[in-house]
């Protein structure tokens, strides 16, 4: 096993591995951040019990995958672990405490009677300032991170730049899009048609920050404009922004087309093309123009281990979660006196 572990592919496997669990993440925790943000736009108490009571099932098995990909990146690329931790230490510690916050809210908001909109603030509140920390995080990778020796070589807030700003307001503009498709697919009345009315907005302002932040990502680093408009290269990834086009305008026609499920679908596509783009700009690197998923790899031993754990673990949270939906499959029902909301 140890001898398999020193092949060259190795690396590339562990690099998907890691990759697959951040995509889950994003994609499922996407939809109850998004629906989080949306929160307190929703004009009615009623409509809040239907977007919690949708999400109910789902939302704390959507946060194993962040765990999985922080675990996949310590054991794997232990090199990078200890570059990007110090670096986005902040970010990151805001981005746990607002989780852990949102999680002690859902839990109290289904008790509260009096101080219900204390509760509600909350969730709101964890679940922007959770995804806003992701885009900060994010932004500061693609600008790149300073390293001297081996070691972060930055400040305490070094992550901070007009880049990771930009990413933050496009991650929630994407979260809210997705949670606005999940509320389409998955609620009826009124809820549905605040779902509707707000989808939209939520996709003019996810097209006008994924502009921006490939063009402020190609006008200040060098490396990314070289990675997507150097020959070949522009002849191979051209059909990805035209393909993000196409998605975006048929979003925008399927929300007010009776498309429910489909246009959930597309929000996660659109958000996978995102993703996809960021890899290209990124790759090979664990950490940006520093430490390739070569150079930052661990030692055959722990890798040997830790891909038995891989190859177990990965499945089975996949049939877990894969059931969840399936067993709460069906829209959301609310009765009329708004003591209960549920499947039906």
């Amino acid at each position: 096993m140890t001898e398999l572990m020193q092949a060259d592919h190795v690396p590339l496997l562990f690099a998907a591995a890691a990759l697959f669990c951040v995509t889950v993440y994003v994609l499922a925790d996407g939809l109850d951040l998004g629906v989080g943000i949306l929160f307190l736009a929703a004009p009615r108490d009623q409509d809040r019990d239907v977007m919690m009571a949708s999400i109910e099932p789902v939302w704390d098995g959507n946060e194993t995958w962040l765990v999985m990909g922080g675990t996949l990146l310590f054991a794997a690329f232990p090199a990078g672990y200890y570059i990007l931790l110090p670096a986005f230490y902040l970010p990151i510690m805001f981005m746990l405490f607002a989780l852990i916050f949102r999680g002690v809210a859902f839990g109290f908001r289904l008790q509260a009677t009096r101080f219900r909109p204390v509760w509600d603030a909350a969730f709101f509140a964890g679940s922007l300032l959770a995804t806003f920390c992701q885009g900060l995080i994010l932004g500061g990778l693609i600008d790149g991170v300073p390293v001297e020796n081996g070691m972060f070589a930055g400040g305490a807030f070094s992550f901070l730049s007009v880049l990771g700003v930009l990413c933050g307001i496009g991650l929630v503009g994407g979260y809210a899009l997705i949670g606005a498709g999940w509320l389409i697919w998955k609620a009826e009345g009124p809820t549905q048609v605040f779902g509707r009315e707000i989808a939209r907005a939520a996709l003019i302002l996810t097209a006008a920050m994924m502009l921006l932040v490939s063009l402020w990502s190609a006008w200040s680093v060098p490396e990314v404009a070289a990675r997507w408009f150097a020959l070949p290269n522009l002849f191979w990834l051209a059909p990805v922004p035209l393909l993000t086009v196409a998605v975006i305008a048929w979003i925008w026609w399927a929300i007010w087309n009776g498309r429910e499920a489909q246009t959930f679908a597309l929000a996660l596509v659109l958000y996978a093309l995102g993703l996809f783009g960021l890899v290209v700009s990124l790759w090979p690197y664990v950490v940006p123009r520093q430490v390739t998923v070569w150079d930052g790899l661990s030692d055959p031993r722990s890798l040997a281990f830790l891909g038995v754990g891989v190859m177990v673990i990965i499945p089975v949270v996949l049939a877990y979660q894969a059931h969840a939906y399936w067993i709460f499959r069906g829209k959301v029902q609310h009765e009329a006196d708004g003591a209960h909301s549920g499947y039906g």
